[in-house]
């Protein structure tokens, strides 16, 4: 009887885990999505890992889908840690992802003995028709510091989320400017870890973050007056948990 449970659990989960892919791919053929590493480097050989990961990205990870670009993480418990970012790429690209010819043992020999820990991959999926990031360009340097935002459903309240970033992306987009945003679905369960969804705001410099886009004003115009506290009720509802990080992009360490 144990063994039975035990096996209709596992096959639950991987119906769950095909079902959600199935259905993310389904809904964008040409999908974008970005593989991401955080990294926490030995702090003693912070230069030479710079150079040697500027070398490895330049050598092997130059061009899309396989272009990498990488950002130091400046807020929060993973401070001082940084991410290594592949993308936009599909999962099809793994099957010819740089290995041979020399990157598998660079990456050994030259950029994994000044790291000290390498912390979970994950794959993250751009939902292209809520995020707003028509403006950005190939160029991380037009907009090096992210804003993100990282969201854990909550039980049984997964389906108010679609509704509540229909309302985020439709308020962002009626704001004047460009205010680029990105919506992004991590494609794995990652148990304990959390990290379910993210929000990405990308920022030219430090000073737009001392910009009031006023959000709350714009959103009550969409949505009618008082209606920004049924907003704020329907995030708690949703969501157990959020945290902010901000990234800055390392342009040395990209290889750029």
């Amino acid at each position: 009887m144990f063994k039975k449970t035990v096996a209709s659990i596992m096959m639950l989960a991987m119906v769950f885990s095909f079902s959600w892919q199935s259905k993310a791919q389904e809904e964008d053929k040409d999908y974008e999505m970005w593989e991401s590493i955080m990294l926490t480097p030995d702090k003693k050989n912070l230069k030479v890992l710079s150079d040697n990961m500027r070398k490895h990205n330049e050598t092997y990870h130059k061009a899309a889908p396989y272009e990498a670009n990488v950002f130091n993480i400046t807020t929060g418990p993973n401070s001082g840690n940084i991410v290594w970012e592949m993308g936009p790429m599909m999962f099809k690209h793994n099957d010819t992802r740089p290995g041979e010819g020399g990157h598998d043992t660079d990456w050994r020999d030259n950029v994994m003995p000044y790291i000290k820990k390498m912390h979970s991959i994950e794959y993250w999926k751009k939902n292209d028709k809520l995020s707003n990031t028509g403006s950005l360009t190939d160029n991380n340097s037009d907009h090096p510091i992210m804003f993100l935002r990282y969201f854990e459903i909550e039980e049984d309240h997964g389906y108010t989320m679609n509704s509540v970033f229909k309302q985020v992306s439709a308020t962002l987009k009626s704001l004047p400017g460009d205010n680029p945003w990105g919506l992004y679905y991590n494609l794995f369960l990652q148990g304990d870890l959390g990290r379910h969804v993210c929000t990405v705001s990308f920022y030219k410099n430090w000073a737009d973050l001392d910009t009031d886009i006023d959000f709350k004003e714009a959103y009550e115009k969409l949505y009618g007056d008082k209606s920004w506290d049924n907003f704020l009720d329907t995030l708690d509802d949703t969501f157990s948990n959020r945290w902010d990080e901000i990234w800055v992009y390392n342009k040395h360490m990209s290889g750029k």
